[in-house]
């Protein structure tokens, strides 16, 4: 029951303020200075708090990534030009 009040207690995120969060999240810098804003300031709904939580955590899986496949065609790349 406590969990039921405690989820109640947050108004749901309207359609609009979800346009504008993905809007402010395409902005290169300030998307990203956002995200950890909405994820750890505390005054975010816990609805876009988990959001931005998500979305930070599939940010650096992206990331990761990339820097495993520049690292493996930069070697290919490296490989090739010494033969």
């Amino acid at each position: 029951m406590e969990e039921f009040e405690k989820r109640t207690q947050f108004p749901a995120v309207k359609t609009g303020e979800w346009i504008v969060t993905l809007l402010i999240g395409m902005i290169p810098i300030v998307g990203l200075v956002m995200l950890f804003v909405w994820s750890f300031g505390g005054n975010a709904n816990p609805s876009k708090a988990n959001f931005a939580k998500a979305a930070l955590i599939f940010t650096a899986i992206v990331f990761v990534l990339y820097v495993i496949i520049a690292l493996v065609f930069g070697a290919a790349l490296l490989a090739g030009f010494q033969m």
